[in-house]
This record gives structure tokens, C-alpha cells and sequence, in this order.
């Protein structure tokens, strides 16, 4: 059970920064590959009552039934994605019924990533597609933390063009969380009528912060929320179905509000609020138990925070302290020793089985 998991007290190591401690250490060329930096990790298999998945056509990832997981890669995050799927693996029933999909600028090493996750997990199923981010480059505004203006931040506004058109739903994760639980649990989560995504809201955050005064002093604005009970959601855990996103060409409204946020700046934060500004108040609810957020503490100091009340199937690292950077500058917070077990990053402590 979640619960159990959190009240486990896990021990951790120091993990030695990837640059090493000498000038000479630091000047890694750029061909050694990221694949020898990881461990593999264990291969998981369905339990008996777990369903066949089978293609629905000739593409090789368009199985029916089957949990579609959708992720963004990079070589700066590449160390949070490896304890993620291995989190989102270890704890399903079905992790023979998972497909991931990984997403990556086309500006990166494409092959260097496959084969960091195919050295690590050689059974997996998923693919790497390229993604242009070239062209939402045009669109971003500075926002209060310059992680946040990266490009493939904003990948998840097109992941439904860049996936196949058989791909019908996923969940969507960020490369900050583990998973406590069985992720089919929350691919099953109910989107009724023309919903077209599901995410955990929290209505007792104050959701005016979010956007400027220019934007809440201009009526046409402002009206953008007039009959929607909008409240704030975190876009690191969602469920989307991508046909009717498709359908409803979500990805030219989303663009649009960044369009005007190069003219008037009407919010600060990055890929989020133009999230809001599309579905704020027309979302399908998720217990929060999927998105205990807020673990790597604001977007300024990154201070330590304990956890939301009530039971935890995913924990999340959002904000500026990620549990890798803290555990190698020997500042780990508490919660960090929850991430710990699933870092698959080789150390000189390793011992090969």
C-alpha cells in the first residue's frame, strides 16, 4: 500500500556528482555514452489476470488496451526519467501492458537516449520521436525561472500530433515524480462528455496569482473564466485523450494565448498557464493522491516540504529542488529518501550482480 511505502524508512547514499571533483574528470567527451551510467533494471512481469494487448494496425506500438505513458527526455533530466519508469514499472500489475512514449528535441541525441533506456530497461516498449522545438521556440515568453522557458517544457501542448493517430489516450508524467502505485489505476480515470483531460485540481489555491494585472484588469480577459469553476492543476500528471484533443485542435488554442502573451504579458509562469487558460474549470477530477506536488519547494529556493495530508500514490518534485541534485550535494530533505530506490545511476558503490 502507498501508506506503508511512505512510512519505510529507506537508506540512501551519498550518489558522486556525474562531473567528478577534478578538472579532469569534468572534461567528458561528449561520445562516452550515457548508457554506461545506469544500472539495469529488473524485468517485470504481468500478473496472471492481466489482459493481452493486442496491435490495433501495423504500427509497432499501437496496441489496444494497453497504458500509453507519455514523457519528455533529455540529457539534463535523463536521471529523474530512469527512477520514473522504473517507479511506474515496479509498482503495476500489468507492466507488460505499458507503452512508453518519450519525446526529445530534435536538436538532441536521439540515439544516445534510446540506448540509455534500452541498456536499462531491454525489454521495455516505447519509442523516442523528435520533436521541433525550433517553433515553439517563436512563442515562449521569459517566465520567473529560466528552466521553465526550455522548449520541451512546452512538448506536451503537441504531443497529440506527434504521436501516432492510433495512440487514443496516454498519461502524461513529468520526469520529477515516482509512482507508489499502479498507474493503470490512474489511465482508468473516467472522461466524460467532450472532457478531453484529467488531472488532480486545487481549488483552495489562489488562482488569480497566476495571471498579471494587465491580464485581470482587462474585461475581455478576465471573462475568459466567467461560468467555469477554474481552479489551479499541477500539467506534471494528466490523462488526455488525444482524439478528442485532435478534434478540438487544443494544440492552435494553446498557441494562441502564448501568441498574446508575446504582445501583453498576462501571466509569469511558463507552460502552465495557457493550460489553465484552455481548461481551467472543464477538467475531469483526479483524487489528489496522484499528484502530492510542490516536493522540490518554490521556484526561488527550492526549500524542503513535507507532504499534503491524505494517502500517496505519486510524489512529486516540481518546483526548483530535484531529489538527484540534493542527494549529490549531500542536502537531501526527508522526502528525498522516497526517491532514492528507484535511482538507477551507477556509482563507484555499485557492484555488478
Amino acid at each position: 500500500m502507498p501508506n506503508q511505502n511512505l512510512q519505510l524508512l529507506i537508506p540512501f547514499f551519498l550518489v558522486l556528482s556525474l562531473l567528478g571533483s577534478s578538472h579532469s574528470t569534468r572534461i567528458t567527451t561528449i561520445s562516452t555514452s550515457i548508457s554506461q551510467q545506469f544500472k539495469q533494471a529488473p524485468e517485470f512481469y504481468n500478473s496472471p489476470n492481466c489482459p493481452s494487448i493486442l496491435k490495433a494496425n501495423d504500427h509497432h506500438l499501437c496496441y489496444d488496451n494497453a497504458v500509453h505513458v507519455a514523457m519528455t527526455l533529455d540529457a539534463a533530466y535523463i536521471r529523474g526519467s530512469m527512477a520514473a519508469i522504473l517507479s511506474v514499472l515496479q509498482h503495476s500489475s500489468c507492466p507488460q501492458n505499458i507503452v512508453f512514449h518519450f519525446v526529445t528535441s530534435a536538436s538532441s541525441n536521439a540515439s544516445l537516449l534510446h540506448a540509455t533506456i534500452s541498456t536499462s530497461f531491454p525489454y521495455l516498449k516505447f519509442q523516442v520521436y523528435p520533436f521541433d522545438d525550433s517553433y515553439v521556440a517563436r512563442l515562449i515568453s521569459t517566465s520567473i525561472r529560466s528552466a521553465l522557458d526550455c522548449p520541451l517544457n512546452y512538448a506536451r501542448s503537441y504531443f497529440p500530433s506527434i504521436l501516432p493517430s492510433c495512440i487514443k489516450k496516454i498519461v502524461y508524467l513529468d520526469s520529477d515524480l515516482v509512482l507508489v502505485d499502479d498507474i493503470a489505476k490512474l489511465s482508468e480515470t473516467p472522461l466524460s462528455d467532450n472532457i478531453v483531460l484529467a488531472a488532480p485540481e486545487y481549488c483552495n489555491a489562489n488562482f488569480t496569482t497566476y495571471f498579471t494585472p494587465t491580464f485581470w484588469s482587462n474585461p475581455s480577459l478576465s471573462l475568459t473564466f466567467a461560468n467555469r469553476k477554474a481552479c489551479y492543476f499541477n500539467t506534471g500528471v494528466m490523462v488526455i485523450d488525444l482524439a478528442r484533443w485532435r478534434a478540438g485542435d487544443y494544440t492552435r488554442r494553446l498557441e494562441e494565448w502564448m501568441e498574446l502573451q508575446k504582445r501583453m504579458r498576462i501571466y509569469e509562469l511558463g507552460s502552465l498557464p495557457p493550460f489553465m487558460l484552455v481548461f481551467a474549470g472543464n477538467i475531469a477530477p483526479v483524487d489528489h493522491r496522484w499528484n502530492q506536488h510542490g516536493l522540490g519547494g518554490d521556484n526561488f529556493r527550492g526549500l524542503c516540504r513535507d507532504l499534503h495530508p491524505g494517502p500517496v500514490s505519486l510524489l512529486h518534485w516540481s518546483g526548483k529542488g530535484k531529489p538527484w541534485v540534493r542527494l549529490d550535494n549531500n542536502r537531501p530533505c526527508p522526502l528525498d529518501a522516497l526517491w532514492a530506490p528507484y535511482d538507477l545511476l551507477k556509482t563507484p558503490y555499485s557492484i555488478d550482480a
